[in-house]
């Protein structure tokens, strides 16, 4: 009796056991396929995020593709019960042909990873593959490159506490051409939020001063700051602020905010500071 009892549990137990796991194996709720590539047949999508901005470190990469910043899709798959078994060899082989048919290239592969970079119309997508446990599983992670959009926009009262604090403000939405000193029309909002900053502090002068990344020679990016600087100073005069408050000044890529090694740090270099000249 405590046999047959104990069989019926055991019975029970694994049927329940069976539909759990049946039912986890299918796409998270939410989850879907990169439209870059398809998934390996069999497979369903255990896991997936997609962060706007971020950066990723493949691990295995020097020089300028070491390190991929921009849209990050990170997608993992695992074999669903009863799936024909595939290799890791087979994930990875797959991804590398896949990517190559697009126009793409590898930048580094072993048997069980591979990272490849796609270049089109100006644009650059990273793929990273890695396959785990002998194929059962792979993750997926698809880097769109491209530069942060600035979601911290400049008002006045934000450049007058950073100026009674620090004795200066950063300011980013002056917005230039590259390698040109020509301020762009959309750097409108900005240049009234700094004309309102001196209405309302009449006594208040400043040194605009121009701030480049590091890219290219430092002595031509000292001249284009220099340059910049002198053509906000113009762009405020012409709004109405007295010349006499003004003074622009230029240091390239000396007075960096962050490191240059990333397009996140290059766009926080490349800024225009308003620093408390009485």
């Amino acid at each position: 009796m405590r046999i047959r009892i104990l069989t019926a549990w055991l019975s029970t137990l694994l049927l329940v056991s069976t539909g759990a796991f049946a039912q986890e194996e299918k796409d998270i709720e939410g989850g879907q396929d990169h439209p870059l590539v398809s998934r390996m047949p069999g497979f369903y999508l255990s896991a997936y995020q997609v962060k706007d901005f971020d950066s990723y470190d493949p691990g295995t990469l020097s020089g300028p593709d070491a390190k991929w910043e921009g849209k990050v899709t990170t997608l993992k798959y695992a074999i669903k019960t009863g799936a024909k078994n595939v290799s890791m060899v087979q994930i990875e082989r797959n991804y590398e042909n896949a990517v190559k048919k697009l126009g793409g290239k590898v930048l580094a592969s072993s048997e069980r990873t591979l990272d490849t970079k796609i270049q089109k119309g100006g644009g650059v997508t990273y793929v990273h593959a890695a396959a785990f446990n002998d194929g059962t599983s792979y993750e997926l992670v698809i880097v769109e490159s491209k530069a942060m959009e600035q979601e911290v926009t400049t008002d006045a009262a934000a450049l007058s506490q950073a100026i009674n604090a620090t004795g200066k403000a950063a300011v980013y939405g002056i917005y230039f051409d590259t390698g040109k000193a020509e301020v762009k029309a959309e750097s409108a909002p900005a240049l009234k939020e700094i004309e309102k900053l001196l209405k309302q502090n009449p006594n208040l002068s400043l040194y605009v001063v121009g701030h480049t990344d590091n890219d290219g020679k430092p002595e031509a990016n000292l001249r284009l700051s220099t340059d910049r600087a002198s053509a906000v100073v113009k762009a405020l005069v012409g709004g109405g602020v007295a010349a006499a408050r003004l003074k622009s000044a230029g240091v390239g890529p000396y007075c960096p905010a962050a490191e240059n090694k990333s397009a996140d740090g290059k766009a926080k270099n490349r800024r225009v500071e308003l620093v408390q000249s009485n």
